[in-house]
Formats: C-alpha cells, structure tokens, sequence
C-alpha cells in the first residue's frame, strides 16, 4: 500500500490526494446503511480526467482496487469502499462543458449535480428528463453508473435513453471515448450503453455527454387520489396502463411515508388517507384534459375513497415535494433498508399485496413509496438502532421481496444499481449462463480486476 500511494503523491498535486484516515473515512459509504464498507488506503479528489489516469495507471501497476464514487447519494452500496483500495471521488469534475440546443446535446464532467444540469439546460431552452429523487444532490455520474430512472421517467425514459457519449479511463489507465455526438449511429457495438449502469466495475467515466429535448412543455395538471390500502392504490395503477395512458408521473406514498413527512415537515399529509396517489398529465391542451379525466377515472374505478383533479399548482407541488422528501423523513425513524424491485405494471397490485404480506410474516415495519406508473416499488424497510432481532427479520423480509419481484416477472432493481445488497438476487435473476456472460465482459475490459471488485456480480451469499 505504501508503493500505490507513493505514486499517488509523484504525479498529484498535494490537495488532491488524501490520505488522513479522518479525512478518507468521510468518503468511504454511500447511502445504504446495511451495505458494508472497509477502509480505503487513500483517496483521489480528482480535477480532470488526467487526475484519473494517475490513480488508475498507480492501481494498475500495484494490483490495488479502484472505486469511484460522486456525491454517495446511491443506496446499494455500490461506491462504498474496500479494505486498502484507493477511492476516486469525481465530486470536483462538476463543470457544465457544453450545452447546445441546436444539436440538442450537453457535454458535462461527472460530478455535475443533476438539478444543476437540468437548470443550465433550462435557461437554454432545453431540458434533461431523467429526474432521480435525489436529483438536488446526486451527480450526472453516480446517475450513469446506476442508469437512474426518476419522477417522469415512466414516460420520458431513464438515464441510458439520454447518453449519447462518455469518456472513460479504463485497463492500465488509457482513456476511451465511446458513443458519438449524433442524432443516429451503429458504428460496433454499443460500449456506451454497456457502461451505463456498470456500476464502476469496467472503468471510471470522466465526462459524459447527454441528449437533451426542447424545453417548453405544457404545464402540467396533477390529479389526487386517495385509498385505504395499498392493494386497491395498484389496481388503480394497473388500469391506468390498460386504459393506454402514459402519465407524465405516477407517482405511490403509503401513510407510513406520508405520516414521517409530517412529523418532520408538519405538512398535515396523513390526516385523510392511507395511501396516496399522484398522477401527472403534460400533454397539450384537449389531449391533457382526456388523460387527466382517465387518470381520475382509473382512481376511482379501483376504489379511491376519494379524487380530484388539482386546481391549486402549488398544492400539486407541494405534493410531489413531500414524494421527495418521503426517503430522508424514514431515515429519521432508523435505519433504512431500501429495495427497489420492478414488475410488470399489470402485476403492481399482487407485489404490493406480498410486501404487506412478507410485513406480517417477518414482523417488521415496510413503508412504501413507487415510481408506480413503470411498476418500480420501492418499499422501505424501517429498524430501530440497535436492534439486531429487527435486523435480521428485516433481512428476510427483503430476501422475500426481492423472491417475489423475480416470481411476477420483474427484477431485482429499477434504478439503484445491485451493489453490494442485491447480488445474491442478480444471480437468482440472470441466471448461471448469463452471470458468466457478464464475468466475461467483465474480464476483458478490466483484465487486472482492479475497477469496483466484488460488486454486482461479486460473491452473492453473506
């Protein structure tokens, strides 16, 4: 360890590089509290992509593991440190390179804050849809390693959708470009994409480069509904796709949600209903008022013990504030283990009904929130500190959850990557012939193993 950071310090400036153990402890987690974490030997505070280079060319030569990280926003574990690797944190490379509306493209570095992108891009008349919950926070790059979704993505498409190009720093240290710059190509394969949501296991991405889409978009209206449980909250859902309406938002809080929002930001949320369902429409003119009489008929065809199409755009956006605000306000009860499955939309109302089961079963608080309207359900499971019994309860509840999402035909994760708290449900996903086609990829980008060892695709027991 003492050779790598000696090289560190031969070609970084001083104040990029870190090595007090105080100071790199600070960086050596994420979000996701359950997820285990070891003890960096140092870490790099990178500028530029040559600031990369000099980290991965030292690990290469000295076999040490390279994780890179952003803001820590991500909730799988995936940019949490290993026992004597170097972290790379892309924090610094926050600089908007490019934004041209003409091509309908923006070029930013990785540490770009996501609602920063989204508000250059609007005082150019452009817009960047991907819209994680974390988007005041997260970065451009932890939101590529992950393939994020967000709020509109159910209509507007995730981050993979949006990335036309990367730069990356990959192998001995040599720097890549992969994608392009125009509106259609074909040229090989598609490396790009296979990067987005690699979670850094095949390089480090250094700058990245975004489709954009005009950015007028008519206002949008919101409808409200409210239900007693969440079975009838996703039949709703459920006919909200059959009835072929694809919702600018659709968007799940149960009343353990709504009940900590309040009692943090005392916005009186929980006091009519137990599960409440935002529905959004930007579609133009006629077509937005018939989606939003759809929407509101969906509602109350599935039970809605009430509904309304909202009139006041602050109270709508107060709404979808407290959607946000719903993950931090549990955080405040305990430790948080957080799924993030994904079924087909017609299957929403079952798996809701087996998290409440599995609640039951394992005796332990679930509150839920979803992106419901593409079927991504994020139920949240809820410990006090301290109590190992809960924890382990909490763990097998997860474990079913995470059984029952493949069992429906869906998946182990929507937009939070695998990390280190879904491998064991990556391999009963994909399967052993697909796990080896991916090992493969694996080792012929990164032959010395050295980028994000052991996630994703690591040792899936405990």
């Amino acid at each position: 360890m003492a050779d790598v950071v000696a090289a560190l310090r031969a070609g970084l400036d001083e104040q990029r590089l870190l090595t007090d153990p105080d100071s790199v402890a600070r960086f050596a987690h994420d979000e996701a509290e359950w997820a285990p974490f070891g003890k960096p030997v140092a870490v790099v505070r990178a500028t530029s992509t040559e600031d990369v280079v000099t980290a991965v060319r030292a690990c290469a030569e000295h076999r040490v593991p390279v994780v890179a990280r952003g803001a820590g926003t991500g909730l799988s574990g995936g940019a949490n440190a290993i026992d004597g690797c170097v972290l790379i944190s892309l924090a610094d490379m926050n600089r908007v390179l490019e934004i041209n509306p003409r091509e309908q493209l923006a070029v930013v570095q990785p540490g770009v804050v996501n609602d920063d992108l989204r508000a250059a891009c609007r005082e150019r008349g452009a817009w960047y849809p991907p819209d994680p919950a974390s988007s005041p926070w997260s970065t451009i790059g932890g939101n590529v390693a992950t393939n994020a979704g967000g709020v509109c993505c159910v209509k507007y498409g995730v981050t993979r959708d949006y990335v036309l190009g990367l730069e990356a720093v990959v192998g001995d240290g040599e720097v890549v470009r992969l994608g392009r710059r125009t509106a259609k190509g074909v040229a090989g394969y598609d490396l790009c994409g296979l990067f987005v949501g690699s979670e850094g296991t095949l390089g480090v991405v250094t700058e990245i480069t975004v489709k954009l889409l005009p950015g007028v978009r008519a206002p949008e209206r919101t409808v409200v509904g409210y239900f007693d449980s969440l079975v009838p909250a996703g039949e709703a859902v459920a006919a909200v796709a059959a009835a072929g309406v694809v919702p600018s938002a659709l968007e799940l809080l149960d009343r353990h949600c709504l009940k900590a929002v309040d009692d943090w930001k005392n916005m009186g949320l929980s006091d009519e209903a137990e599960v409440l369902l935002l529905g959004r429409s930007d579609a133009p003119g006629a077509a937005g008022e018939e989606e939003v009489a759809t929407l509101a008929r969906c509602f109350d065809e599935a039970g809605a013990t009430w509904s309304a199409v909202s009139t006041d755009q602050h109270e709508a956006d107060a709404l979808f504030a407290a959607r946000r605000l719903a993950y931090p306000a549990l955080e405040r009860l305990g430790p948080v283990l957080t799924e993030d499955v994904c079924v087909p939309r017609a299957a929403v109302p079952e798996m809701l009904a087996r998290i409440e089961a599995a609640a039951r079963r394992h005796d332990t608080l679930i509150a839920n929130i979803a992106h419901a309207g593409d079927g991504n359900l994020h139920p949240l499971i809820i410990t006090a500190p301290g109590d190992d019994a809960a924890r382990q309860r909490a763990q097998l509840a997860f474990d079913d959850i995470v059984d029952d999402a493949i069992a429906l035909g869906g998946t182990v994760t929507g937009e939070h990557g695998v990390g280190l708290l879904k491998r064991r449900g990556l391999h009963a996903e994909l399967g052993q012939a697909v796990v080896g086609m991916h090992h493969a990829v694996k080792n012929a980008l990164d032959p010395k193993g050295i980028f994000n060892p052991g996630k994703v695709f690591g040792d899936p027991g405990r």
